[in-house]
């Protein structure tokens, strides 16, 4: 099989952590998160183009196909390698969208440093995570590789060894907009920055989760009834929710239970990206 055969896995993340520390002068907020990768993932295929254009087989409902973050990722890596080649991109979608699990960052990601390997760039991780953070805060992470302790805008990144672990991870059935979140008067932005040497034993919380949950009571009743059987909280703005197990079979038992009108997934943490090794 060639690598143009290949289907590239583009992982989802859970924030075990995220707490707002301080915002910048520009508006942007200072945060200091744990970032864990799963295995649910999206896979993308790619097929090369006579012409050079990037284009997307069927793209998000409400997403333009230009403004949908994998295309833009193309683009911008293609503008700024000088190549002149095109790109037809296939994606199946598994991660859900406005779920707080990273998918639209970690397929971006995932053409950065698939289209590395396949247009014979060579790059570097970091010039690679240069380009990423044009493109969204995130993005940089699922380049890096490794579970990370996060700080900054989510720019600065440092290897953290997480616990084997098992998660149910459960969608509630509404989209969060990231933007309204962290617009929200009543949002925490002075949470006390801890010492990563604390982790990753240290209690956490995820400081956007009482403001989510004031707007999306869907989500506050998922976290109650997830946290009936184990320490449940919200990852990123919402609206994914989970728990950690230390087995398989204990996180499907919970999901098992679970109310017909949600979805579910049992994922695995991962210790790297699948594709970590494609950037040096």
């Amino acid at each position: 099989m060639t690598d143009w055969e290949r289907e590239f896995p583009a992982p989802a993340k859970l924030n075990l952590m995220l707490h707002v520390v301080g915002r910048r002068a520009d508006g942007y907020h200072l945060l200091q998160s744990v970032f864990r990768l799963i295995d649910l993932a999206d896979t993308l295929r790619f097929e090369p183009r006579a012409a050079g254009a990037v284009r997307l087989v069927d793209p998000l409902p409400g997403v333009p196909e230009e403004h949908d973050l994998s295309v833009r990722a193309a683009v911008r890596l293609r503008q700024a390698a000088g190549v002149r080649r095109g790109i037809t991109l296939r994606r199946i979608k598994r991660v859900p969208m406005g779920g707080g699990l990273g998918g639209g960052s970690s397929n971006a990601a995932t053409v950065l440093l698939a289209l590395n390997r396949l247009w014979g760039l060579d790059w570097t991780r970091e010039r690679l995570r240069a380009i990423a953070l044009e493109l969204g805060a995130d993005v940089p992470f699922f380049i890096y590789g490794e579970n990370a302790f996060v700080e900054g805008v989510g720019e600065r990144l440092r290897p953290l060894a997480v616990p084997p672990a098992w998660y149910a991870v459960i969608h509630p059935g509404v989209a969060i907009s990231t933007r309204e979140v962290f617009a929200d008067p009543g949002l925490t932005r002075d949470t006390k920055p801890i010492k990563m040497a604390a982790l990753p034993t240290a209690p956490g919380r995820n400081d956007l989760q009482s403001a989510v949950c004031a707007r999306h009571p869907q989500v506050r009743r998922a976290i109650e009834w997830l946290a009936r059987s184990g320490d449940a909280r919200m990852t990123g703005s919402g609206a994914c929710v989970f728990a950690a197990f230390e087995e398989q079979c204990q996180a499907r038992s919970v999901l098992d239970g679970m109310p017909a009108e949600w979805t579910g997934w049992v994922a695995r943490g991962l210790e790297r990206h699948p594709l970590r090794e494609w950037a040096r």
